[in-house]
């Protein structure tokens, strides 16, 4: 008889022991969420700051492909090209090459990529 008094007599701190612990976890969780929301934006800012980086470097790689292009042609051994025994044949193909950087840049303008 004397155990079930104490017992119930220190029930009541136990449920209240009991109800600060459902407080405090339940407190952790939305601290946890919280947290896990601030991750994912971050994680975000991130990705985007990459994709912007990609891009720029995906334009300018993009512009050099041509030129690469060009100049790798006229690097070649070649004996019988017609453009190489012509006066303005240099120029002509600096020429050429700065049209396209030009008309790509207008391009990717347009678009709103650069």
């Amino acid at each position: 008889m004397f155990l079930v008094v104490i017992f119930l007599s220190y029930g009541i701190y136990i449920r209240d022991v009991y109800e600060h612990t459902i407080h405090v976890m339940d407190t952790i969780d939305t601290y946890r969420d919280m947290i896990t929301g601030m991750f994912d934006i971050y994680l975000s800012g991130i990705n985007n700051r990459i994709s912007e980086v990609m891009k720029v470097l995906t334009i300018i790689a993009t512009i050099f492909i041509p030129l690469t292009f060009i100049v790798g042609i006229y690097g070649m051994n070649f004996k019988y090209m017609p453009e190489l025994e012509w006066r303005w044949g240099y120029p002509a193909v600096w020429l050429i090459m700065i049209i396209i950087v030009v008309l790509m840049g207008i391009y990717f303008k347009k678009k709103k990529w650069l």
